[in-house]
């Protein structure tokens, strides 16, 4: 078992405790998660926890605001790393990042579980609501560098277009996490390339 030690820096500590948290909920789900998994999988004791977070939820808060950052984080870089005179290759490289990678994706996991918060808890629909408003403008300004260098010939506006890409990354991706057996990972991608392909005009995609 791991330990965080004693770093000087509250900061340090803190984040620490959330990576841990991040890893418990991910391996134990939200449903009965208690400060001794926390601790358990942080390598402290309880009290050292609940001295950095006294209220569960709180933590619990930190580990959906910190998973929405990484994740919003590897699709812009992502996004940033594919040619920035390709359209075509920059919308693919946001679709390939959206997508969990097989059913055991700990960061689409662990965002999954932690969504599930957003109806009884403002602070995390204000989490959810946030990432998918910047998801969606990601795909916007793709789709828009694409029709207006000539690359797409786009199906509605921009941000319509995008609106629909990010929701079914979501749906497609929770059967993905459910391990549904009819929608294999790489037929979800192949299914929503199609349709982004579609919506753009664009056959190299």
């Amino acid at each position: 078992m791991g330990n965080v030690g004693r770093p000087r820096n509250q900061t340090a500590r803190r984040e620490a405790l959330v990576s841990a948290a991040g890893r418990a909920i991910a391996e134990r789900g939200l449903e009965g998660l208690r400060i001794k998994d926390i601790a358990d999988a942080a390598g402290v004791s309880q009290g050292s926890v609940l001295y950095y977070y006294p209220d569960l939820d709180g933590l619990v808060l930190e580990v959906h605001r910190g998973a929405v950052e990484g994740y919003l984080s590897a699709r812009q870089q992502a996004y940033d790393e594919a040619p920035s005179q390709d359209a075509a290759a920059r919308l693919r490289a946001l679709l390939d990042s959206g997508l969990p990678g097989d059913p055991d994706d700990a960061v689409h996991g662990l965002l999954y579980e932690l969504h599930r918060r957003a109806g009884r808890s403002p602070g995390h629909a204000e989490l959810m609501t946030s990432l998918f408003a910047r998801e969606v403008a990601l795909y916007a300004t793709a789709l828009e560098v694409g029709a207006a260098t000539g690359v797409f010939t786009l199906a509605g506006t921009a941000q319509d277009l995008a609106h629909g890409l990010v929701a079914l990354e979501d749906g497609y991706g929770l059967h993905i996490i459910s391990h549904n057996a009819a929608l294999r990972p790489e037929r979800i991608r192949q299914l929503i390339t199609a349709h982004a392909r579609a919506v753009t005009g664009c056959a190299e995609l």
